[in-house]
């Protein structure tokens, strides 16, 4: 897989190349999770250019990165602009916390070619209802891995922690389907410890897209961060796409591949590039 690092280390991770100019950036949620969780994503959309799997330095598996500062927390997340203007034509798309750490961070709002939000949150008012669910909604393995790394918060209690809380993340007929994902993932106690304290509960988004070309795409059976608050007219526009995707989680594309696949298709050709002029 052909990699970089940007200046303070970011690391950029070719998944796929096709014709086009467009580079597609993907950045996780979690966080700590790494950019892994997002590898399904990336093989389903067919979209022209390159798809870029990106990790902030100290996230995943991104740890000891090459550039990055002694304490890599310092950078997030205004290094995200050292990714964007490190390819032509940038394309973000933030999964969960990743899509909240693009709205933190208003300079890329003239770096971008376009913004794909994917389960995501304009702020923290998502935490209330994700909340209330975990209530209505209780787990024991979760209450059990809690337990368990708050007693010794290892990276593999971490581990433990996301793959019980599954049923969660994914519809129930894909519940199986989503340990085994969540399994295999890179976790890294560090980058959820500093966003818990610095950025979680304070988040708000601080710009807004005004004529950036941006997609919206929600799981209509997201239960992780509730779409609802995209609904009100802010977040509203010429420039912005909702794509709601019918029987889709948190993690759409496992559930709904052609929905998730058809909205970034539908998307791309609307950008106003060589290789994907303006839809008419």
């Amino acid at each position: 897989m052909d990699q970089h690092w940007t200046a303070s280390g970011v690391r950029m991770r070719l998944r796929h190349e096709r014709p086009g100019e467009l580079d597609w950036l993907l950045l996780p949620g979690g966080p700590g999770i790494g950019s892994e969780s997002l590898h399904e994503l990336a093989d389903v959309i067919d979209v022209p250019g390159r798809v870029w799997m990106v990790d902030l330095p100290g996230d995943g598996s991104n740890v000891d990165a090459p550039g990055a500062p002694v304490d890599p927390f310092t950078v997030w997340p205004s290094v995200l602009i050292e990714a964007a203007a490190a390819v032509a034509h940038p394309i973000f798309v933030g999964h969960s916390t990743g899509g909240m750490y693009l709205l933190s961070t208003p300079e890329l709002e003239g770096m971008l070619t376009g913004l794909v939000l994917v389960s995501t949150a304009p702020d923290a008012s998502w935490m209330g209802a994700f909340e209330q669910m975990t209530r209505d909604h209780p787990l024991p393995e979760v209450d059990a891995a809690t337990v368990a790394y708050e007693l010794e918060p290892t990276d593999g209690h971490l581990a433990d922690f996301a793959v019980a809380s599954a049923p969660w993340n994914f519809r129930a007929d894909h519940v199986e389907r989503g340990r085994e994902l969540l399994a295999r993932m890179p976790y890294n106690g560090r980058a959820v410890d500093w966003s818990a304290e610095h950025f979680d509960t304070t988040y708000a988004a601080n710009w807004w897209p005004q004529a950036l070309p941006t997609l919206i795409v929600s799981g209509g059976d997201d239960r992780i961060v509730t779409q609802r608050l995209w609904n009100v007219a802010r977040y509203e526009g010429p420039n912005v796409t909702r794509a709601d995707i019918e029987g889709g989680a948190h993690f759409a594309w496992i559930e709904e591949p052609g929905q998730v696949r058809a909205a970034f298709a539908e998307f791309a050709r609307s950008l106003p590039t060589e290789d994907a002029p303006p839809a008419t």
